[in-house]
């Protein structure tokens, strides 16, 4: 398949970026990541931009730096950059084990943070990550900068707060302090890869067999990533046990935010099963 016809344009960094946003009102701008989400849109004629700005090659995008508090992580960073990143890796290794899953390693090797949030699939591995971490998004655009959770940046299924003339520049997540526990498990497509069910878990360990500040999070199921708040309640600050877990699952079954054409019974006892089994899994790390 081909493309409709489009004008290519590489920016040399924000500034240049930003001017091809904000050049020409009347035609529609496209900024290629890793175009893994935007290349085969355009050949299904599915998105028909009429300008690909291409960003690859600007640095102020990429890398992961530490500031007072807070680790900063470029929206160009791919997938296999977080899973190799020894900041990142020590930080937060939700991220880096979230970023392990996706997909297969071409995909890894191209795919960006930035690009599968602003692709905003509701069946994406990243999203439930940046829940998960509390991380905040980095909007930047002729009026500066702004910033927001994740929540806040995505409205519906590929559909964002980004303004046609804003870029997302980079993520922040928090350092976490004190001792902390963290795990990801999905159920993968057999044939995409993406999350059938994906759950993502973090908690501060005070002492052992305890979890303070836990968010549990679930995505793939509805229209974007959600945390399952009730779940979490039946785990703050609770002695943990197996029957506590099984428990918490239960509860995460009450909550579920499931897309309108869901099977109900089946996706409840995915959701079940899975939260159940990642708790296990955190559970054999603390207990």
């Amino acid at each position: 398949m081909r493309t409709a016809p489009f004008e290519y344009h590489r920016a040399h960094d924000i500034d240049d970026a930003l001017e091809w946003l904000t050049r020409d009102g009347d035609r529609e701008v496209k900024i290629l990541a890793g175009g893994h989400s935007l290349l085969p849109l355009m050949k299904l004629k599915l998105a028909t931009p009429t300008v690909l700005l291409d960003v690859q090659g600007v640095s102020e995008l990429k890398g992961v730096t530490m500031e007072p508090g807070w680790i900063r992580i470029g929206a160009l960073s791919r997938y296999v950059d977080l899973t190799r990143d020894p900041t990142v890796a020590e930080a937060l290794p939700l991220l880096s084990q979230v970023a392990a899953t996706v997909a297969d390693m071409q995909v890894r090797n191209r795919g960006t943070i930035g690009g599968s949030l602003c692709h905003a699939d509701p069946q994406a591995d990243i999203p439930a990550a940046v829940l998960a971490l509390d991380g905040r998004l980095i909007v930047v655009g002729p009026r500066g900068e702004r910033r927001m959770t994740l929540d806040e940046f995505i409205v519906a299924p590929f559909l964002t707060v980004l303004e046609p003339t804003e870029i997302l520049s980079a993520v922040e997540f928090p350092i976490p302090s004190g001792p902390q526990q963290s795990v990801y498990l999905k159920r993968p497509h057999p044939a995409s890869g993406y999350p059938i069910v994906g759950v993502a878990i973090t908690a501060n360990v005070p002492t052992p067999g305890h979890l303070s500040n836990v968010r549990v999070v679930v995505g793939g199921m509805g229209s974007k990533a959600y945390r399952a708040y009730a779940t979490e309640s039946t785990l703050n600050e609770k002695e943990l046990s197996p029957e506590t877990l099984r428990q918490a699952a239960e509860v995460a079954i009450t909550e579920a935010q499931l897309s309108d054409d869901a099977d109900v019974p089946y996706h409840s006892q995915l959701i079940r099963t899975y939260v159940e089994r990642a708790l296990h899994r955190l559970y054999g790390g603390v207990a």
